[in-house]
């Protein structure tokens, strides 16, 4: 059950008591963990979702699976009110809206790239030189993936910005061009 709204407020409170305590980076970090440890497990999502399993059964479980990252005490007494308030299945969705949240706070700018095959860092580099270019005043994060359909070039998003450089764009554009008879002459 996503509740976007309820997420972003939740993330705003912790995000202005982490800056009002100055551990901001701390639960970045904190966050972070959360967001990829439910990206990676389904089980972990369905036990937190759960109505059968109890809340201070699902706090243990959470604590003991961050054990072995040193939680924030703001962190830990957040995921605790969360519990309490029968709340917990959210976390996935809080986590991810502090990261954004910290991000606008920070102005630092996500750029997308994705290719048909693995680029190497120059690559990388060489494409965030020139964002930069662009976007002097924000500090970029690269995020990468892998999509073998695209056959060959890449699609960079940044924002509500889409640059495809595909040769999937371009064979979909000349077969768009085929069906729709453009190259004919009019009559």
């Amino acid at each position: 059950m996503q509740n976007p709204r309820l997420a972003s407020r939740y993330a705003k409170s912790i995000l202005d008591l982490a800056v009002e305590r100055n551990s901001l980076e701390p639960a970045l970090t904190d966050m972070q963990t959360l967001q990829a440890i439910c990206a990676a497990s389904h089980e972990f999502r369905l036990m937190l979702e759960s109505p059968v399993i109890k809340g201070d059964k699902k706090l243990s479980i959470l604590f003991a699976v961050l054990k072995s990252q040193q939680l924030n005490e703001l962190t830990k007494g957040f995921i605790t009110l969360l519990v309490s308030k029968g709340r917990e299945h959210f976390l996935p969705e809080i986590a991810t809206s502090f990261v954004a949240q910290y991000n606008e706070l920070k102005n630092i700018k996500t750029v997308k790239l994705t290719t048909a095959t693995t680029v190497n860092d120059a690559i990388k580099n060489n494409i965030l030189a020139k964002v930069a270019g662009f976007m002097p005043s924000n500090k970029l994060k690269l995020e990468t993936s892998v999509d073998e359909s695209l056959i060959g070039g890449f699609v960079l998003e940044m924002g509500d910005k889409l640059f495809d450089a595909s040769v999937k764009k371009k064979l979909n554009d000349v077969r768009t061009k085929i069906i729709d008879h453009s190259y004919e002459a009019k009559m």
